[in-house]
């Protein structure tokens, strides 16, 4: 990391551990990060592994703090009880980043102040390796450095988009926020069909986990568009070809399915604003 921000980190569950590890793997001091985590042990922990300031309450924060970016790491449901303590913040020199599914700029501008610089992003969980991704839009008080603050950070954990829509959000979250969730459930139904095939359940299991792994791997590592390698592998009329035509039935196939999935994720985000 270029520069040395003061970064404020309210919530440091698993995707604000996940950020913070990439934060300090990418040379940011610890003595630049306060966070304030309710949860004894898991401060406890930050600060023995982190050497970072991590305080019970936000009261106990130092009363001189001035960070560059408060990052909102609750959960979505706690953000209204949370958040409020962190208006006086607000001011041109700090941005509010926050990372709650559904919790909209509007939300946020009630909570902080119609003067606070906010970004809304949605990350996912793939951040806790490095290969997250993140959508991100801001409001009319954020600045070119801000924003520019805002995309080193994620980008020490994901990849990172910007839309200036941000109805898009509702649509971001039900593909990419919702999306590893869908991976994990698909891997987890090639392994019952493994084991339905007559495959031991260990062994389905293993090659339904490695299968999933090495085609997102080559799929990240390919210059390839998807449907380009979904062809590279289909010879016609062989096995592979015969199990992707009931997948890729226009009727009962994956892509009904996963773009009913995508709308029932989006419906849900808009209903959580």
């Amino acid at each position: 990391m270029s520069t040395h921000p003061v970064l404020l980190l309210a919530g440091c569950g698993k995707m604000g551990g996940a950020m913070l590890a990439g934060w300090i793997d990418d040379g940011l001091p610890p003595a630049n990060v306060h966070i304030v985590e309710p949860a004894d042990e898991l401060r406890e922990n930050l600060i023995a592994d982190y050497e970072v300031l991590a305080v019970a309450a936000d009261d106990a924060l130092p009363t001189d703090l001035k960070p560059d970016i408060v990052i909102l790491a609750v959960k979505p449901q706690m953000m209204d009880a949370v958040a409020p303590a962190y208006a006086r913040f607000v001011g041109p020199g700090t941005a509010f980043l926050s990372i709650a599914a559904g919790k909209t700029i509007a939300a946020f501008e009630k909570l902080l102040g119609n003067d606070a610089a906010i970004i809304r992003a949605m990350p996912n969980t793939p951040a806790a390796v490095g290969r997250g991704m993140t959508v991100c839009v801001p409001n009319e008080h954020v600045s070119d450095d801000q924003r520019s603050l805002a995309q080193t950070l994620l980008e020490a954990v994901s990849k990172v988009a910007w839309v200036e829509d941000e109805a898009l959000m509702d649509a971001v979250t039900g593909v990419s926020g919702s999306g590893p969730a869908y991976v994990f459930q698909m891997t987890e139904c090639l392994a019952k069909a493994g084991e339905e095939a007559g495959l031991p359940r260990e062994l389905a299991r293993q090659l339904a986990r490695a299968t999933v792994c090495g085609a997102g791997e080559l799929m990240h590592l390919s210059a390839d568009e998807p449907e380009t390698l979904r062809k590279n592998v289909t010879s016609p009329g062989g096995t592979t070809a015969a199990g992707l035509e009931v997948l890729m039935d226009p009727e009962t196939g994956w892509e009904r399915i996963v773009v009913r999935a995508v709308e029932a994720a989006a419906k849900r985000s808009r209903e959580l604003a």
